[in-house]
């Protein structure tokens, strides 16, 4: 056989064994040619939609109801659909129904009269929905996404037109008797929630998935049933990748901002995080201590603590504290390559006094009654500090849940992406103040741009694989606290993370976290360039897209900056950013006529949409508009596609000059 086959073009391509391989799954030229037909027509189909977010921070709810409603996309659907012969009232109900089968079925039950009469009508309307939504894919791309104990009778319905005289009849007795065999319930539910599959054909996470909201474990457990995602760690996330690796700062700054923002679901509920100790240890230890400092962060809405409780969490939140002011110090100290000096903070207080000098200038601080810190070695644990964090780290670390969780970042995730020439990241890629690309030492070597990201990517993956080396294993693992708070850190890059001086000071010039160059650069199209042609992101409308800090909305801020070349979709889903920012997040939609920002408001609750028909209030900015509908060719698939064409067409050409034999 020749050791290369000639391709229709005349050029030579493919390694017979490639060709070889092909053969068996396609033994023949009439299996070849369909498959080449079958490529070909998927080409010229729309691109699906793809929807971008970030920083969740633990809102469930919130992330939930904008999967389900697709950031607003079914209820425009719908509009489409049915404004002409359906009341907003209506329209309303059946997007709450798409949205929430289950309860909001059970709620019309109790209500409707005529339960024959709906169900003929609801599903009729469903499927117009549904055949609207899914006109954009292939029958095998949608009936992959059907349930199985209703594949059949769906397709059957999303191909077949009520309207056509010959198949009306047959129509009309599918519904009929879906409604007859007492079916249509469980019929309603499936179809909900294969519109809702398909309205997103591509989630992308841009990173803090965790921290601050009750709920972060129920966005993961969303993501494990989810079908077509990735996830850009952030900070929050490392914080958390570290704790499960074992990683001490990781754990006590993790434990610190669930007490923080009265968040020990995530932990207790969501990954069995033995608390007790904890709490035994801050009641014996500031029994006396008012502890007004740690109060937790609540709003008066949602506060429903007891006074009890409430001081029983500021005892635990200053203990943990603590104990994380020691185990940072510490670990600064043993990495002096990490230039993080200035955060070792405890032997700098005056404990008499009352104040702490820093910079040579001495300020009074809130709180100085620290019991555990002994002034002449302020970085030790006490004993009974050890034995409590050996305590939680193991707790941490014989997690079943949260490895799970851990396992989810990394078979769906990486520290940046690149999709259909957009370029995806958390928060930034270090810059100099002239805009090149900074050198970052990462252990006892440099990196920058994409090398750095790509190094930081493997050393985040090393911590947890089981023949990495102890070394290289232990480093990876301490790794994951400079990610969360390092100044050349990808995942942060800010001067300094001031959670001390933000506790125990008032002065507000040094809380300051001064960001790094790329947050100022980030507005010059020349940077964004630089940046995307250093991660050889090509294509004629490429895009940077991250997240990470809040775009200030409510201060006249734009999240579209670069004449367009970098989107910012930090607008805040957790409540403890609505303040700073002025609204409550941000999804980027990217479909076949181009880029659209939904801005929405506050979400405030699944049970207020299912009783009373409300939905988050969006606003739809047009970022980008095509000239013509991008096609699948046009996208990475399409790419992927065209190879695989290509190949299919080199084995037609072999078949038929003998080259290799058909497996008829």
């Amino acid at each position: 056989m020749s050791d290369t086959f000639r391709s229709p073009d005349g050029l030579f391509r493919s390694d017979p064994r490639v060709l070889e391989l092909l053969s068996q799954s396609f033994g023949d030229i009439s299996a070849a040619g369909t498959e080449i037909i079958n490529l070909e027509a998927i080409l010229n189909l729309p691109k699906g939609t793809e929807h971008f977010v970030a920083d969740i921070h633990g809102e469930h709810e919130a992330f939930l109801h904008i999967l389900k409603n697709a950031s607003g996309n079914i209820k425009r659907k719908v509009r489409e659909l049915f404004s002409t012969s359906l009341r907003e009232e209506d329209i309303h109900q059946l997007c709450t129904l798409i949205y929430y089968p289950s309860r909001k079925l059970a709620l019309i039950k109790s209500v409707e009269p005529d339960l024959n009469n709906f169900y003929q009508v609801t599903l009729n309307r469903l499927v117009k929905v549904l055949q609207s939504i899914s006109s954009k894919y292939t029958r095998s791309k949608v009936r992959k996404n059907l349930p199985k104990e209703f594949a059949y009778i769906i397709e059957e319905l999303l191909h077949e037109a009520p309207s056509d005289e010959n198949k009306q009849s047959y129509y009309n007795q599918i519904i009929s008797t879906i409604v007859s065999t007492q079916q249509a319930d469980a019929f309603i539910k499936a179809i909900c929630r294969v519109i809702q599959r398909l309205s997103i054909d591509q989630l992308h996470i841009l990173g803090d998935i965790y921290d601050r909201g009750q709920g972060a474990h129920i966005i993961m457990d969303t993501l494990h049933n989810y079908k077509h995602y990735d996830i850009q760690w952030g900070n929050h996330d490392a914080l958390w990748m570290g704790a499960a690796a074992g990683n001490e700062c990781c754990i006590a700054n993790v434990l610190r901002i669930s007490l923080r923002y009265d968040n020990m679901a995530t932990l207790e509920d969501g990954y069995g995080i033995n608390l007790v100790p904890l709490a035994t240890f801050a009641m014996e230890t500031y029994v006396d201590d008012p502890c007004e400092v740690f109060e937790p962060k609540v709003s008066a809405e949602t506060n429903t603590l007891s006074l009890k409780n409430r001081k029983l969490i500021a005892r635990m939140h200053k203990a943990i504290t603590a104990i994380q002011f020691k185990l940072e110090g510490a670990m600064i100290e043993r990495y002096p390559e990490w230039n993080m000096d200035d955060r070792r903070l405890l032997h700098k207080i005056d404990f008499e006094k009352g104040t702490i000098t820093i910079d040579d200038k001495e300020y009074p601080m809130h709180d100085s009654h620290f019991p555990t810190i002994d002034p002449a070695d302020p970085y030790r644990l006490t004993p009974e500090e050890r034995e409590l964090m050996d305590k939680l780290t193991h707790s941490f670390k014989v997690s079943d849940k949260l490895k799970a969780h851990m396992d989810i970042f990394f078979t769906h995730g990486a520290i940046y992406t690149i999709c259909n020439s957009n370029l995806l990241f958390h928060a930034s890629i270090p810059l100099e103040a002239d805009g090149s690309l900074r050198t970052v030492r990462v252990g006892k070597h440099y990196y920058k741009g994409r090398e750095l990201l790509d190094h930081v990517g493997m050393l985040m993956r090393a911590a947890f694989n089981a023949d990495t080396p102890a070394d290289l294993k232990q480093f990876a693992i301490d790794y994951y606290f400079y990610l969360w708070c390092g100044p050349d850190s990808p995942l942060f890059d800010k001067k300094k993370m001031a959670t001390f001086e933000r506790y125990l000071l008032s002065d507000k010039g040094v809380q300051a976290e001064p960001k790094g160059h790329y947050y100022k650069l980030r507005e010059q199209p020349e940077v964004c360039n630089r940046i995307l042609d250093a991660f050889d992101v090509t294509g004629e409308h490429r895009h940077i897209i991250n997240g990470h800090v809040p775009v200030k909305v409510g201060e006249g801020e734009n999240p579209i900056k670069a004449d367009g070349m970098l989107m910012v979709i930090d607008g805040g889903f957790s409540k403890a950013y609505h303040n700073t920012t002025g609204i409550a997040g941000y999804t980027l939609v990217y479909h076949s006529r181009g880029f659209e920002l939904v801005q929405h408001e506050p979400f405030t609750s699944a049970e207020d949409a299912i009783t009373q028909g409300t939905d988050i209030k969006s606003i739809t900015q047009v970022v980008e508009l095509n000239s013509q509908r991008v096609r699948v060719r046009d996208t990475d698939k399409g790419t992927e596609l065209q190879s695989q064409i290509d190949e299919l067409l080199e084995l037609l050409y072999a078949y038929r000059h003998g080259l290799i034999k058909e497996r008829k």
